[in-house]
């Protein structure tokens, strides 16, 4: 990525020896300073330089911030590929069959509470918790 380009805006050319603060890398990323701190606590983002400013501050260069790939929403898809297109269909279709399941878990306990069974022996049966059991129960009322 060219860093005069910032999504199809032109920027001037930077200084080889700019440096931001948190404030200012969170403000170019468009998320607040906390989100900017937790990226880079797992590298999502440039690590800051190693010498800390006149005030102590961490800051970081801003090319390698302008040009780092970008987590999170709002990033590119160009690295989608059909494997990874297959793989979130397959995360889809174990999500309804988690529902389908959950479902049948919900006419179980029911069953259960009808015929006289202990919450803690559905729950345990069923792997919930028992605050899980009284919370379906409630909701099937």
């Amino acid at each position: 990525m060219d860093p005069t380009d910032d999504g199809g805006r032109a920027l001037t050319r930077p200084d080889a020896d700019e440096t931001w603060t948190a404030d200012e890398c969170a403000a170019h990323w468009g998320v607040k300073t906390p989100t900017w701190l937790g990226y880079v606590s797992r590298s999502q983002a440039p690590q800051p330089l190693p010498d800390r400013d006149e005030h102590g501050r961490r800051r970081w260069d801003a090319v390698a911030v302008r040009t780092f790939p970008r987590p999170g929403p709002g990033r590119s898809r160009a690295g989608a590929t059909p494997e990874a297109d297959r793989l979130l269909a397959d995360m889809r279709a174990v999500t309804l069959e988690i529902e389908s399941i959950r479902e049948r878990q919900k006419e179980l306990l029911v069953e259960g509470r009808n015929r006289g069974l202990e919450i803690r022996s559905m729950a345990h049966a069923l792997g919930i918790s028992r605050q899980t059991a009284y919370s379906w129960l409630s909701d099937a009322d």
